[in-house]
Parts: C-alpha cells; structure tokens; sequence
C-alpha cells in the first residue's frame, strides 16, 4: 500500500515487527478516514435537518458539537485502554460500535435518537484515531515512518475536502438518513480488514484506572459545552448557564488539580509549564476553532443566504477543502525550512485577510467571491497549523512528546465543541440585532458576527505568534 522500501538494517528495525504493517495499517485507516468524514460532513446538511426534524439552530448544533464532545472524552484514556485491552479488541470494537451508532443515526426518526447515534459515533472515533498514529509509530522503521505517517494525515485531511461535496450530492437525490448509511459500507471494509489482517501491538500491564479522573472529565467538559450551548437560546445570564459554567469551573478545577498530583495521570498536564509548548498548543487550538467556526457556518451561509441548493453547496466548498488538505501536506516542509515564527505570522495574517472578506459577504454574493474568501482562509488556517504543532511537540523531549500530543488532540475536539457552541450563539445574537423580515438577510447577519469572532481568534492567534522562539530541533 505504501510501496516502502525494505532494509535489513539492524539499527532502522521497527519497534514492534509484524508480518504485513501496511496491512494492518488498512482497517484503522479507513475507520479514521469515516470518523473524520462524519465530523466534517454533516455541516451542510444542519439546514435540512433543522427543517425535517423541527428544531432551531442553538439545537442542532449538538450534532456536531456533541460528536466533538464525546471524542474529546474518550482520547485522554486512549493510552490506558490500550494497556487493558489489545490492538485488536479495541478497533474491531471501534468498528463495530461505529457500524452500530451510523445505523442508529440512519434509522433516526427524532432528533433524541439522532443524537444518540451521533455520540456513539464518536465513541468510536475517540479509539480508533490516536491508536491509528500510536500503531504506525510502533510497527514501522524510522525510515519509513515520515512516509506511514504522512499518509495517516493525508487520510485524515481528505476527509473534511471530500465530505461536505459527498453530502451535498447525496442530499440532492436522497434523504439524510443516507448520510449514515454511507458510512456503513466503508466501516464493514473496515472491520474484515481488521479480522484478517490487523495484529497486536504493545504488551497489556493493565494499570490502575482512576474513576475520579473519569468522572470529572466526563462532568467538567460535558457541563462547559452544555452550557456555552445554552447560550444561544436562553443568553449568558440565564440560571441554567451560569449553573453549568459554575459546575464546570469547579469539576475541570479539581481535575487539572488531580492530574497534577497523580503519579500516573490521565492527562500530563505539567508539560504545559514548558512555555514554547504551551504558546504552541495555544496557538494550534486558536486555529483549530477557526477552522470549525467557519466550516459550521459556511455551508449554512450558502444555503440560507444565497438560497443555493445543497448539492450546489458542497461544490463551493470543495476547492477550499482540497486547498486544506494540500497545504497541510507541506506547511510542515515551512517549519524545516523557516522554523515557526514565519509561517506561523503569515498563516495567522492569510487567515485574518479570509475572515475579512467572509465577513462582507451579502446575500447577492457572487459564488466566486465566496469561494475566494473560503480559499483565502483555508491556505492561511492549515500554514498556521502544522508548524505550530511541530514547535509545540519538539519543544519536549523524550516521551513527554506522546504526552504532548494526546493533550492537543483532545483539546482540539473539546475546543472544537466549544468554537461551535460560540459561534451558533453569536450567529443567533447577529439574527436577532436584525430589524427586518428577510429571512436570508437576517441569517447572512448572523453570520457577519460568526464571523467577527473567527476574525478575532485570527487576530490574537497573529499576536500570540509574536510570542513564538527559536526552538532547536529534537526529533
């Protein structure tokens, strides 16, 4: 599959030997590939959804932002699960719960149990993306692990390109429900895939579980994406807001607290006292949310603005998603060659110059203009994106990298959950400050201020850049 060469070398051998490692690389591949895809695509079907099931925009967002949630949850344990359980039981687990929630979902007939399958989703999604990138890690030489590695993001980046026009073309012939089903034939790929040719890797030590840690993860980040999403629809000061935000306060409190006390903590969060990887983290989730901002209003902007169908939607989208997935291949190349600071200010400064033009946008816009100002944004996002989480990783040494990188990959689930939430209730807040009747006009207000809270994220996330340093390299 990858078509890498062989060596005999003793000092280049792979941690870890099996018979076939691209093999056994394929169900895990696909299983990531599905669970980016049903991140990204259900965008632009949140219009039709609002209408065939009847419910608002501050609702609807739990589709997206729920699925996030439920990632972020599962990541941080990622590492012990796979002490307790092998390779095997967890992503033919994965798979099949991953069958199981897009066969819920397809099968939906309300909003409830929409949602439910959507979380259960996520579940799985949660499993199977960091084992995919721990296994490679494993079973591949250090030779061919930039190789193995790139293919794990480029499987992963074609997913949001590819997604909201595989959504639109499906929504233009068939119902919702065939979204899910879609997944369905992927994931049985998948899953004989991983029966067949899928192998251990890694010895089982099954480590104490701290059910405290569990819980308060569970509690702290479900409490403070709840009530953010409240917002939308009951505002800032209303009882059951500031009741969650308290509770989630208190509960991620007394859980960073516990982390750093643990002696094996879920999530090691003392590497955050190391600044160069805390400005680059900052930075990774600043883009991250910006990136998700944007592509929750966008699809929405097209059909409800502009009054475009959703077929034609996803046509206008896809340009700026291949353009996402082209230059996050080699935005990485910038780090080697400039090291941060500089494409890191000029990112920042793209996407600045993208939010600008989203945020002029009227609901005579041309589809070019958008798709511009789209395209604009998602060269700047991505030449952001890899070397600041390149500085961020190399700024630590040894296995506090591992750590490093589980810590951003949950973050950037929770943070995307969060950006979400935010955005809906600045897009609702844009709607109601709209004196007219014009339905379109008063969405395309709305989406103006979505919008200013991207472009304010873009701002400071160019001013944290300032903050970056020269790191040495420690790969």
């Amino acid at each position: 599959m990858f078509f890498l060469e062989e060596t005999n070398n003793l000092h280049k051998e792979a941690r870890v030997k099996v018979k076939n490692p691209e093999l056994a690389m394929v169900s895990m591949l696909i299983g990531a590939f599905v669970g980016m895809l049903s991140e990204t695509s259900l965008n632009i079907a949140l219009p039709q959804l609002m209408s065939s099931l009847h419910i608002n925009a501050g609702i609807i967002q739990w589709l997206v932002t729920g699925y996030m949630l439920v990632i972020g949850i599962v990541l941080p344990f990622s590492s012990l699960l796979s002490k307790w359980f092998t390779t095997r039981q967890i992503i033919i687990f994965g798979l099949v719960d991953f069958i199981i929630g897009a066969t819920i979902s397809a099968m939906a007939t309300n909003f409830g149990i929409l949602l439910l399958g959507r979380m259960i989703q996520g579940i799985a999604t949660g499993l199977i993306l960091p084992l995919m990138f721990t296994v490679a890690m494993q079973i591949f030489p250090p030779h061919k692990l930039g190789t193995a590695m790139g293919i794990c993001a480029l499987v992963i980046m074609l997913a949001p390109a590819i997604g909201p026009t595989l959504t639109g073309i499906i929504l233009a012939k068939l119902s919702w429900h065939w979204i899910f089903w879609t997944f369905i034939p992927f994931l049985v790929i998948a899953l004989f895939f991983a029966v067949f040719s899928l192998e251990n890797v890694g010895k089982l030590s099954r480590p104490k579980i701290d059910f405290l840690s569990l819980i308060g993860s569970i509690i702290g980040f479900a409490s403070l994406v709840t009530g953010i999403s409240l917002v939308s629809d009951l505002g800032w000061i209303s009882v059951p807001v500031i009741v969650l935000l308290i509770v989630s306060v208190i509960t991620l409190t007394l859980y960073v607290r516990r982390q750093l006390t643990l002696e094996n903590p879920v999530l090691n969060l003392k590497i955050f006292k190391n600044p160069m990887f805390r400005s680059g983290a900052l930075l990774v989730m600043i883009d991250f949310a910006i990136i998700l901002s944007a592509m929750y209003l966008l699809p929405q902007y097209i059909q409800r603005g502009l009054l475009l169908p959703v077929a034609l939607t996803g046509i206008i989208m896809l340009p700026g998603g291949f353009v996402n997935a082209i230059v996050s291949v080699f935005a990485g190349r910038s780090y080697d060659n400039y090291g941060a600071k500089l494409p890191v200010r000029i990112g920042f400064l793209i996407a600045i110059i993208g939010c600008l033009l989203l945020s002029a946008v009227k609901t005579d816009s041309t589809i070019i203009y958008v798709i511009i100002a789209h395209v604009i944004l998602m060269v700047g996002c991505p030449l952001a994106m890899s070397p600041a989480q390149t500085y961020a990783l190399n700024s630590l040494a040894g296995p506090e990298s591992g750590d490093g990188s589980t810590i951003m990959n949950t973050m950037q689930q929770i943070v995307g959950a969060i950006s979400t939430a935010l955005t809906t209730s600045f897009l609702a807040l844009g709607e109601s400050f709209y004196p007219g009747k014009n339905s379109s006009a008063s969405f395309t207000n709305g989406m103006h201020f979505g919008i200013y809270f991207t472009l304010v994220l873009a701002v400071i996330g160019l001013l944290l850049s300032f903050t970056l340093k020269k790191n040495s390299h420690k790969y």
